[in-house]
């Protein structure tokens, strides 16, 4: 490391000690590592998720689940529902599979961000933040919060995707190898707190002196243009009775993977939505609720169904007094909301 990235190290490290975040997951400057499920844990919830949403989940799945041991024994159904919220719950599958493996290694992480990435479900940044947070392992640590600071701190001008490989290079320039867990960290602080995406809080930037990019940051990381995303229209059936709601599985692959739900007609592109369920044709509307996934945004319809038989399909009548407990996703908890409200008026 050259002096250049040893002051910027040095300058982020004095910073991170007087400024760091105090979240239920970290261990404090000077105190011992933090356990290794923790870390992984709240990594895993924290990708593309702010920490004021996970901090409630979070502290929920440890006092239920306080160890690795205890995860990987869960039933999948249980682990879904209490991710219900968090959305894209295929972290939920890879999580409780991560688990699984741990256990039967001993119920032991391995230290190395290379045996980490053997691991299911995890890729290169948890990978690398669990060798860095937990194991004091010399590691690169690059989420969205620390590749707007290096691309800002070294003004790295070429678009994303491609400029993702300069990036790291720029990272691992200054990533020091004492305290690696705390660096990571406090890049993650940096750009959260004061390397924000708008307005950035450069008088309070232990690193502004040495920053490249300062004269025109909200520049970088550049961008491609935006594509449009695609929307989709479907409808979801609203069935009830002695106060109680029908509710399906959901298939255990594809989008909301093995979450209950409302019965819906698979999400058809056509403008009319879709078929029905095989009941009678006693439907009345209550709206539509809309939900942006990563690849494109649904407009969902739902109906609620008037008549007197019922469906024939798998599914459980769930009590509408304890429909919170049935852990439904964020889109179907909408759905839900809007038809107790139209219960109501």
């Amino acid at each position: 490391m050259d002096a250049s990235a040893q002051t910027t190290a040095e300058r982020l490290l004095g910073w991170y000690d007087a400024h760091f975040r105090r979240l239920p997951w970290r261990a404090a400057p000077g105190e011992p590592a933090p356990d290794p499920y923790r870390v992984w844990l709240s990594e895993v919830m924290l990708q593309q998720t702010t920490v004021a949403a996970v901090i409630p989940y979070f502290e929920r799945f440890t006092k239920r689940w306080p160890t690795v041991a205890a995860l990987a024994a869960a039933q999948e159904a249980d682990v879904m529902s209490a991710w219900a919220g968090l959305g894209y719950y295929a972290r939920a599958r890879n999580l409780l599979a991560c688990a699984r493996a741990v256990a039967a290694n001993g119920g032991v992480f391995p230290p190395t961000e290379a045996q980490l990435r053997a691991l299911p479900g995890l890729g290169a940044y948890t990978a690398a933040a669990v060798a860095a947070i937990a194991f004091g392992q010399r590691a690169v640590v690059i989420d969205a919060n620390v590749e707007r600071v290096v691309a800002r701190l070294s003004a790295i001008d070429v678009p994303l995707p491609a400029g993702r490989s300069a990036i790291r290079a720029a990272a691992e320039q200054i990533t020091p190898a004492d305290r690696p867990g705390d660096f990571a960290q406090a890049m993650m602080d940096l750009g959260a707190s004061v390397c924000t995406v708008r307005n950035p809080r450069c008088l309070l930037c232990p690193l502004a002196q040495q920053c490249k990019g300062r004269d025109a940051l909200e520049r970088f990381p550049v961008k491609p243009a935006k594509k449009a995303r695609p929307e989709r229209k479907g409808e979801a059936y609203w069935i009830e009775r002695d106060a109680m709601v029908w509710l399906v599985r959901r298939p255990g692959k594809g989008l909301l993977g093995g979450m209950r739900a409302l019965p819906d007609d698979g999400w058809s592109s056509a403008e009319d939505g879709a078929g029905l369920p095989p009941l009678s044709d006693s439907w009345t509307p209550l709206g539509a609720v809309h939900h942006g996934f990563t690849h494109f945004t649904l407009h969902l319809s739902l109906l609620r169904h008037a008549g007197s038989d019922l469906p024939e399909a798998e599914g459980e009548w769930w009590p509408l007094d304890r429909l919170e407990e049935a852990g439904l996703p964020t889109l179907f908890a909408k759905a839900a909301r809007l038809a107790l409200a139209d219960t109501k008026t």
